[in-house]
């Protein structure tokens, strides 16, 4: 069962938020998620807003979930056909499924994790899911060999991160 963190944080005080980046930080493009995390940590985010790094995404996504949160943001390297860099910011609902089941290099793919989340524990998922995914063309080389695309991509993606969160900071303290 997925842990038990409660978040405390009322809409009065800020945005209930999970960003999961997930990735592996000694491998070329994979380590892109890694790259986003570190970017976060460093930046002004609303009240609420929790930051987790992942190594693997997987079943293991789930464990990170509180039950509180109002939106989660996943954060990894992604294979859509586009150039290297490109940052694809997709609702849950739009982001493609490769078939029955896939399997990722983190195991169980993102798609059909969110999928049995929604299924086991549908209290513990939040109502926004977003998927931040930056294309990769290099995952089977060590970290020295990322894409310098891809690399360029997580300042762009940390702040498109801030930003949604800033907008829906702001969103709620008007509501």
């Amino acid at each position: 069962m997925p842990g038990n963190y409660q978040n405390p944080v009322t809409a009065r005080l800020g945005v209930s938020a999970l960003v999961v980046c997930i990735g592996n930080e000694l491998i070329a493009d994979d380590a892109i998620g890694y790259e986003v995390y570190k970017l976060l940590l460093n930046m002004d985010l609303p009240k609420g807003v929790r930051v987790e790094f992942s190594g693997v995404g997987g079943l293991a996504l789930l464990d990170l979930l509180g039950g509180g949160e109002q939106i989660l943001i996943v954060v990894d390297a992604v294979q859509f056909g586009a150039p290297a860099g490109t940052i694809h910011c997709l609702s849950w609902d739009k982001v493609p499924s490769f078939g029955n089941p896939s399997i990722s290099v983190h195991g169980i793919g993102l798609k059909e994790t969110i999928d049995i989340g929604k299924a086991l524990y549908p209290e513990l998922m939040p109502e926004s899911i977003i998927l931040v995914g930056i294309e990769g063309r290099c995952f089977n080389l060590m970290r020295y060999a990322m894409t310098p695309e891809t690399e360029a991509a997580a300042g762009p993606a940390a702040a498109y991160i801030r930003d949604k969160l800033d907008g829906l900071a702001k969103s709620l303290k008007m509501a």
